[in-house]
C-alpha cells in the first residue's frame, strides 16, 4: 500500500466504540443535569444525585457486559474475560 492509499482509507467504526461513546455521553449529560439541578432547584438535587451515583456504576457495567457478550458470541477475546488467561 502506498502513502495515498493509507490516507484515503477510512477507519472502521465498531459497535463497541459506538456503545462506549454513547456511555460517555450519557454519563456527561447525567452529571451536567445533576449540577444544574443542584444549582437551580434544591428539591430535585438529591434525586438526581442518587441517579448519578447509580448511573456511574451501572452504565460502565452494562457496557462491559455488552463487550463480554459480544466477545462470547463472536468467539473473540474480551478484555477482563475470566475464562481466558492473558
Amino acid at each position: 500500500m502506498d502513502k495515498e492509499e493509507k490516507t484515503t482509507q477510512k477507519h472502521k467504526v465498531t459497535s463497541k466504540q459506538i456503545v462506549a461513546v454513547i456511555g460517555v455521553i450519557l454519563l456527561v449529560l447525567m452529571y451536567v443535569i445533576t449540577l444544574i439541578t443542584a444549582i437551580v432547584d434544591n428539591s430535585a438535587s438529591a434525586k438526581w444525585f442518587r441517579i448519578s451515583l447509580f448511573g456511574t456504576l451501572a452504565i460502565p457495567l452494562i457496557i462491559w457486559i455488552y463487550a463480554w457478550m459480544y466477545a462470547r458470541l463472536t468467539g473473540k477475546h474480551a478484555m477482563g474475560d475470566p475464562d481466558k488467561a492473558d
